[in-house]
């Protein structure tokens, strides 16, 4: 028998992601990253009709250029991420390596059906998330004051 946190490891690995570590420290809980991508007040940095011919492509780019702008990456390119997956935020962050660099979410929809995520820098500061929201795709972005979060 499989536990969620191995289901959750599959999962990413088929998305391209390295996982690098175990369980991650220095996330923030996991119900604050939430509503910081749902919660009623929300702005998306970037929302792409859903419709639109290129859209998968355009969220990549979309994407991938805000999680640069928001520094979530180390220099080793490491970030945490939340499994995208049912049960995903009890899992907790893990702590990952996208070798690709490119169409992040596209391989997560790809292999979990919908481009939704969320990942935060190693140090629990900045998100980044690609979301679904009713005919838009969104990038959000947020930091977080770690000192009050927490």
């Amino acid at each position: 028998m499989t536990t969620d946190r191995e289901a959750a490891v599959r999962l990413l690995e088929r998305c391209g992601l390295e996982v690098t570590g175990g369980a991650a420290q220095g996330g923030p809980p996991a119900i604050a990253a939430l509503h910081a991508v749902n919660g009623f007040e929300v702005e998306p940095v970037a929302a792409i009709p859903a419709t639109a011919p290129h859209a998968a492509d355009e969220l990549d780019q979309a994407w991938h250029h805000h999680a640069a702008r928001a520094s979530l990456h180390t220099q080793n390119g490491e970030f945490l991420v939340l499994p995208p997956m049912p049960g995903g935020s009890e899992v907790g962050w893990i702590r990952v390596r996208d070798p690709a660099g490119e169409n992040l979410p596209s391989r997560v929809s790809a292999a979990a059906g919908s481009p939704e995520f969320v990942a935060v820098s190693v140090d629990g500061r900045h998100l980044c998330a690609a979301s679904v929201e009713e005919y838009d795709y969104w990038v959000v972005v947020y930091a977080f004051d770690v000192r009050r979060e927490k």
